[in-house]
């Protein structure tokens, strides 16, 4: 069964380890919402309103999360394994230990975010805003981050083996080539 939770007022509500496997909650406004633990696999959350939820511990493989506003919001140990998350907006989010293997976050904007340990294999950050973020020890191999922004970026201790960083701005400000 499917439940669907479009364009549902679900602010300041606590579903902390719910079931909501292939719902469809785009349009969603949740704000400052505790979801941690929650099973939301294939979930479709495009441009919902997520601001400084908790999706702490979460399951959100191949979740659908284009054009979603989670700025401010908690993602720390979340598995977004083939997440679609083009255009999200996670500016200053907490995503310590997320899993984010072969996503997309083309046009993401990161800004201010912690993704310290963080595994980014073979992620699409084309385009992406990473600036001042903090990417100490995160895994970025066979990442994409052509045309990215890392300016003041925190790279320490992280692995980027086999990264395209063509036309990147690297955290010094100078752009790298091709």
């Amino acid at each position: 069964m499917k439940a669907n939770l479009n364009n549902a007022d679900l602010r300041q509500t606590t579903l902390e380890g719910a079931n909501l496997q292939n719902a469809d909650l785009s349009l969603a406004v949740m704000h400052q919402s505790n979801l941690s633990g929650a099973n939301l696999k294939n979930a479709n959350l495009k441009n919902a309103n997520l601001y400084k939820i908790n999706l702490s511990n979460a399951k959100l493989q191949k979740a659908k999360l284009l054009n979603t506003n989670l700025s401010g919001s908690n993602l720390s140990e979340a598995n977004l394994n083939g997440a679609s998350l083009k255009g999200v907006n996670l500016k200053n989010a907490k995503l310590i230990g997320v899993k984010l293997k072969k996503s997309n976050l083309n046009g993401a904007n990161l800004s201010g975010a912690d993704l310290s340990n963080a595994s980014l294999i073979k992620v699409n950050f084309k385009n992406a805003n990473l600036s001042g973020t903090n990417l100490n020890g995160a895994k970025f191999d066979g990442a994409k981050l052509d045309g990215a922004n890392l300016k003041g970026a925190n790279l320490g201790k992280a692995n980027l083996s086999g990264a395209s960083l063509c036309e990147t701005i690297m955290p010094n400000g100078n752009k790298n080539e091709c």
